[in-house]
């Protein structure tokens, strides 16, 4: 699973001045799970699965959608198409490249040249996810 990333510019390196032994890169953090899979067919376990994705993702509208405004029908195609897949996690390993073996004035500039977003909020926090 893939986090914030992004380029990163030699020109925000306070060291290019000093010596110019400085190149691109690229900054970012990932987390890779491992463990048993399980496919599931099961179109009850599927809507089981899409209502409990949705109930989440809507909870905080207004007026938030629910699988049961979609006719039963229409509901019950569309499960066909997809396939659950659900992972038993046993193993959590995870990296943050994060400029954190330049110096002090070069994290500083890697943070201050890095435009607004989630890779500057984790740059900023000392590689901590927000």
């Amino acid at each position: 699973m893939r986090g914030p990333e992004g380029y990163v510019s030699p020109s925000w390196y306070a060291s290019k001045a000093e010596h110019g032994r400085v190149v691109p890169t690229w900054n970012y953090t990932e987390v890779q799970l491992r463990g048993p899979v399980t496919v599931h067919d099961d179109p009850e376990w599927v809507l089981g699965m899409v209502t409990r994705l949705t109930e989440a993702h809507e909870r905080d509208r207004e007026q938030p959608w629910a699988v049961s405004d979609a006719p039963d029908k229409f509901v019950r195609t569309r499960l066909r198409a997809i396939v659950g897949v659900e992972l038993a996690v046993a193993d959590v390993q995870a990296k943050a490249k994060l400029s954190r073996d330049k110096s002090e004035e070069d994290q500083a500039g890697v943070l201050a040249g890095m435009p607004p977003g989630p890779l500057h909020e984790v740059q900023g926090s000392g590689g901590l996810l927000p």
